[in-house]
């Protein structure tokens, strides 16, 4: 069975947030200290552990560490000129945590960088030069899929799939390309795009899935996946925080435990037709472990979608 054949997909959870709570000597970080890609590196170990817990908890599809490895973020590291060096490690760290079990995929996280062209930080042609060497880095290395996710401006998205679909072509490759935008708590994306904008603008690209992850937890998404299930085509994808997250002692905590998660996304696979989950931040290898358990005799709910 394939990628695109899995009835219910089911992703890791956080990568960043988890690395936080890992003891990770400051030597390792080598004066690179926020940049996680750069662990892909000089702790590649760390990584692969990271993978591991989660494919242990019985997740089918780890995200690579490559969230911020787009030249134009590591440029704030100094580290542009190893973009490909980090990407391509990070898919090896993936595959080494996969190793023999079967109907396990790697999926290539492609974030929204640190610039977004709706807001003049950066020029459509300088973005789509970032995206298309991380995109090419990935695809050649051996991704089952990409998955731009976390996306904040549509512009940002447009780019991304431009680019995508063309470094698809030029290097023969046909692999799932999936779509996560980020909606705020207000109810639009951080540039005031709404779902349904979204919804028109992305249709004429043949993406695999359209979903929300990051910002959120599941109930804040709950009218934006509605709204998928009644009027998106393809498969749907929700990875929530665990919960909105809040500031205690002066530290950001996700309330949410791993029966509460669970609860949610089970109401998003049986009432809205969800075929795509998994973790943003704060979810642990126990919240996709659980997630995972529920999953199990569960079918998405059939849709009938408004054309």
């Amino acid at each position: 069975m394939s990628f695109a054949d899995e009835k219910i997909l089911v992703f890791d959870g956080a990568c960043g947030t988890n690395l936080q709570e890992m003891d990770i000597p400051e030597i390792v970080w080598q004066d690179k200290a926020g940049c996680n890609e750069f662990l892909n590196l000089s702790a590649a170990e760390v990584i692969v552990a990271l993978h591991k817990s989660f494919l242990d908890a019985g997740a089918m599809v780890v995200e690579t560490n490559t969230f911020g490895a787009a030249s134009i973020v590591l440029a704030e590291y100094d580290l542009a000129g190893r973009t490909e060096e980090i990407n391509r490690a990070a898919v090896a760290n993936a595959r080494s945590a996969i190793g023999g079990r079967a109907g396990c995929y790697v999926a290539g996280s492609v974030g929204p960088t640190t610039k977004l062209p709706s807001l003049g930080h950066i020029t459509v042609e300088a973005l789509a030069a970032s995206y298309a060497q991380q995109m090419k880095t990935l695809v050649e290395a051996g991704v089952d899929a990409l998955i731009i996710e976390t996306c904040q401006d549509l512009l940002q998205v447009k780019t991304a799939l431009v680019t995508c679909f063309e470094v698809l072509e030029q290097t023969g490759r046909d692999v799932p390309v999936l779509v996560s935008v980020t909606m705020e708590q207000q109810g639009t994306m951080l540039v005031g795009s709404d779902i349904s904008a979204i919804c028109a603008t992305l249709e004429p690209f043949p993406i695999f899935s359209l979903g929300l992850n990051c910002a959120t937890g599941p109930t804040d998404m709950a009218s934006h996946i509605r709204y998928l299930g009644q009027n998106w085509p393809g498969r749907i994808s929700c990875m929530p925080n665990q919960g909105l997250p809040q500031v205690v002692d002066g530290k950001t905590c996700y309330p949410l435990s791993p029966e509460q998660f669970v609860y949610h996304m089970r109401q998003f696979i049986e009432n809205d037709g969800v075929s795509i989950v998994g973790g943003c931040c704060g979810t642990t290898p126990e919240h996709i472990r659980q997630l995972v358990e529920a999953c199990a005799g569960l079918s998405p709910a059939d849709r009938k979608v408004a054309l």
